[in-house]
């Protein structure tokens, strides 16, 4: 049988255990504590064992008929292994393109701004349509691309605005292109919708680029760091991807929403 060993909360032993328990790994010094109480004999109690914790906060969440631990690792303790909040702000990179081509691009209403970004192919690699041209809206009903400063992309501009996927016919004078808006038919709705899908698959595919890279980055440690560590930074980085592939979703149903009307 086991000496039975009571602490009490205010006994000194106790308190000195749970301070050092308690206190960052820096500060715990490994200290023998003797006491003894009501004649029983003398017991010693250390510290606990110093262990580098990378997890801050941890919680349940549903997903797919069971719950799902969420990590949020300190990005100051393995920062020298991998930069997480550059990941981070890589990942929120691939949100803010697909808001800003949403905003310019898929409109039911088209205006000169929808056109700025459209790729031309020129000589020189691709350009924006704004980058070559002068855009303005004549009317309602059209809108002008001067193409005078670079005229030898005239026809790569007509040919780049016919292929946006915007429903556009345009029409040539010279080096002037008239561009005359559609009726917003429910067709040319649905035909925008489609355009927002491909559009949200293309930044999915940016974001498995910023995930593989960060995978890469994080192979070149695996000699130096414990298995377990690098677990939990695949994990934290999944997580991620995972959240912002939901926030790319969000974005396309209010879009969808939006044009369907």
């Amino acid at each position: 049988m086991f000496p039975r060993i009571c602490f009490r909360m205010g006994h000194p032993a106790f308190r000195n255990y749970l301070a050092a328990s308690i206190r960052p790994v820096s500060e715990v010094t490994p200290k023998t504590v003797h006491e003894r109480q009501h004649g029983h004999r003398r017991y010693v109690v250390y510290p606990a064992v110093p262990v580098r914790h990378f997890v801050t906060k941890k919680a349940k969440v549903k997903g797919k008929g069971q719950s799902q631990t969420r990590v949020n690792i300190n990005t100051a303790l393995v920062e020298d292994i991998i930069n997480l909040e550059e990941v981070n702000e890589d990942m929120k990179s691939v949100i803010e393109a697909l808001k800003d081509n949403f905003n310019k691009t898929l409109n039911t209403r088209t205006s000169p701004g929808s056109l700025d970004q459209i790729a031309v192919v020129t000589a020189d690699g691709k350009l924006a349509l704004n980058q070559i041209s002068q855009i303005s809206m004549k009317s309602p009903q059209l809108i002008l691309v001067n193409m005078a400063s670079f005229p030898e992309c005239t026809a790569a501009a007509i040919k780049a605005i016919r292929e946006s996927g915007m429903n556009l016919n345009p029409e040539v004078e010279g080096t002037l292109i008239r561009v005359p808006i559609p009726q917003v038919t429910r067709e040319h709705r649905k035909m925008l919708v489609k355009l927002a899908k491909q559009n949200t698959n293309k930044a999915k595919d940016s974001l498995r680029k910023v995930h593989t890279n960060a995978m890469n980055k994080l192979k070149k440690s695996k000699d130096t760091v414990s298995e377990d560590t690098i677990r939990l930074i695949v994990k934290q980085i999944s997580q991620m991807a995972d959240d912002t592939v939901a926030e790319l979703e969000r974005h396309l149903a209010v879009k969808t929403k939006e044009l369907l009307g």
